[in-house]
């Protein structure tokens, strides 16, 4: 304590061994129990009945100490992955670089990883610093060390309900402040996603950025292009699908990360009907992950790179293409440069690429056409993409009212519109569709929602 005083008089920050975690007790720390998943307090029960040390670790410490239930609970040990599988009927290890649990219960999924070790210094890297491989297993405290932020650098124990802290993350929560582990540039160039990481868990916790955290990023943003594009792409999904898209965006914009990620995105957020299409579409899929609704990353990608198709279909129809041909090759263009450069799954595409093709054929409302595109699998997600081309003001509202209340109406009603569509003068513009107030609750959420999967 005396030393502690003296340090604080003279203005020296206590150095804290890092070997050695703060050990905070229920009513310091003020997590709700009930917050808890019973499978993770079974999880690291068994694992400490059985004599090894368990924890709930990483990011559900973190939202328990913010008063948030966890989507997922994540448990840290030093029992080796075969240890682990012995314990539990329907566990299986996965992973080749570095060998992890997946322990079921039902249809919940729990993560159970042995601790890490801090790994040779001599581990591959490539000519940029990246570490290629240095997984192995280790004591505690080194896995502290491993982990990306104070803030996910946490151990919970359910039986004792003691929080264990080694690098000062409950301050930083406390704070609201986002802080690296270790030297910034270092961690940055082992793992350049990190990068990434600190936009996302800044936007998602409305967090800051703590200085020295942030300082190296513009200058090494480019080691972004050295990561794997599957790596990157999950990250980037893991983004969009936070609930907080249009702020990681926008986060991401900020801090110079953007580039190479969603070409011609800054392009398209400068341009007012771009803006409004894409700040839309987030909005959309943000109010659907917030209300626990299922979000179809297809339709999110195909929102974000519409105005590159768009681009591309205009110049292959001013070059003499005919209007569909050219929408099918501006889709090309565009998946290919973004498989490339983001590990677009092939389903991912196909859905695009669906969402896409179909924008056309929305202006056909004579015949049979409306009928046959009504079964079309993804009708759904064509029709709500149309529906937000409308409202940003990229084509007439009155084209989504048509279709609307066609898709709302009974079988005489869409008899009656699409006579009245093939009686409109070649050319004239149309009669907008009369509102209509859905029948039903359904056909409301059906209406609202532009990113179901339906």
């Amino acid at each position: 304590m005396i030393k502690k005083f003296i340090r604080k008089i003279l203005g020296v920050k206590d150095q804290r061994d890092p070997t050695e975690p703060v050990v905070l007790g229920a009513a310091e720390h003020g997590i709700d129990p009930k917050l808890l998943s019973s499978n993770a307090i079974r999880v690291t029960s068994s694992l400490q009945e059985a004599g090894f040390k368990a924890f709930v670790v990483g990011g559900a410490v973190r939202d328990l100490l913010l008063g948030v239930k966890p989507k997922d609970f994540d448990i840290a040990t030093n029992a080796t992955p075969e240890e682990v599988k012995k314990l539990f009927r329907r566990a299986f290890i996965i992973g080749r670089r570095f060998q992890i649990v997946h322990v079921m219960f039902g249809q919940d999924l729990l993560e159970v990883t042995t601790f890490r070790g801090a790994g040779p210094t001599n581990a591959p890297k490539d000519e940029h610093g990246r570490v290629l491989r240095d997984n192995s297993f280790g004591p505690q405290h080194e896995d502290a060390m491993r982990r990306d932020f104070t803030i996910n650098a946490m151990y919970y124990n359910p039986a004792t309900q003691e929080v264990l802290d080694y690098h000062g993350g409950i301050a930083d929560i406390r704070d609201k402040t986002l802080r690296i582990i270790g030297q910034p540039e270092a961690r940055y160039r082992e793992d350049p996603v990190r990068m990434l990481r600190v936009v996302r868990f800044a936007a998602k916790l409305q967090f800051t950025i703590e200085p020295s955290t942030r300082a190296p990023i513009p200058v090494m943003a480019p080691l972004i292009d050295n990561v794997p594009a599957a790596r990157v792409f999950d990250e980037m999904l893991k983004l969009l699908m936070s609930g907080h898209a249009l702020a990681c965006l926008q986060q991401l914009r900020k801090e110079g990360l953007h580039h190479g990620l969603l070409p011609l995105l800054d392009v398209v957020l400068e341009q007012p009907i771009g803006m409004k299409f894409v700040t839309l579409a987030l909005e959309s899929t943000d109010n659907r992950v917030k209300a626990g609704k299922g979000v179809s990353p297809g339709f999110l990608f195909a929102s974000l790179l519409w105005h590159q198709v768009v681009e591309k279909w205009t110049a292959y129809r001013a070059a003499g293409e005919s209007p569909i041909p050219a929408l099918h090759l501006a889709a090309d263009d565009v998946l290919d440069s973004q498989t490339e450069q983001l590990a677009l799954q092939r389903r991912i595409a196909s859905d695009m690429r669906d969402i896409w093709s179909m924008q056309p054929r929305f202006e056909r409302r004579n015949g049979k056409t409306p009928y046959k595109l009504l079964e079309h699998p993804r009708f759904r997600a064509g029709y709500d993409f149309l529906l937000l081309r409308c409202e940003s003001g990229e084509i007439e509202m009155e084209l989504g009212e048509w279709w609307t209340a066609f898709y709302e109406g009974d079988p005489n009603e869409r008899e009656q519109l699409v006579a009245t569509a093939n009686a409109a003068p070649s050319g004239a513009k149309r009669k907008r569709a009369p509102r209509r107030a859905p029948r039903n609750k359904a056909g409301a959420a059906a209406s609202e929602s532009t990113t179901s999967e339906e």
